[in-house]
């Protein structure tokens, strides 16, 4: 190997360890708020949809137990980025609820996110987004099978108000 070639070597080896070096250093790191946000938007993509019991609710967070294959899962949803979005009294939303759970990660499941409620107030259906879940060909949404409101309903409604 030429001389010119070693020396080349030599500077670039040292040049790319300082770059990446910066670059782990100086990056932009993404915040818990954001990878919460992903982690809801990924629930809701890809997510099935099950049945949950809503135990309870605090200022920022939502209390919930589902099963899935025979295993039963208690926990809670931060909902503080959402809380504009849900009624003032939590307190409603005691019982029954759909959610959204990772079929090869249970543990992973939301009962609300910003394009999707499983969420049921006695007398009403929270929804955040009505069509949100229409495609362009008109499919049936998911939450539809949980019992709110069709299609036609959600269109005739928006088309309304």
């Amino acid at each position: 190997m030429p001389v010119q070639a070693q020396v080349v070597m030599l500077c670039a080896v040292p040049a790319v360890v300082i770059l990446v070096s910066l670059w782990l250093i100086f990056r932009r790191r993404e915040t818990p708020e954001a990878r919460e946000r992903r982690r809801r938007q990924t629930l809701h993509a890809t997510g099935r949809i099950g049945e949950a019991v809503v135990t309870g609710a605090g200022e920022n967070e939502i209390y919930y137990e589902y099963t899935i294959r025979g295993v039963q899962y208690s926990t809670a949803q931060d909902i503080s980025a959402l809380r504009g979005q849900l009624p003032a009294d939590l307190g409603l939303l005691a019982g029954a609820a759909g959610m959204k759970y990772l079929p090869g990660n249970p543990v992973q499941s939301i009962v609300v996110c910003e394009e999707w409620s499983g969420l049921r107030v006695p007398g009403r259906v929270v929804e955040l987004n009505p069509l949100a879940d229409i495609d362009a060909v008109g499919h049936q949404p998911q939450d539809a099978a949980l019992g709110e409101r069709s299609v036609e309903q959600r269109v005739k409604r928006q088309a309304a108000g």
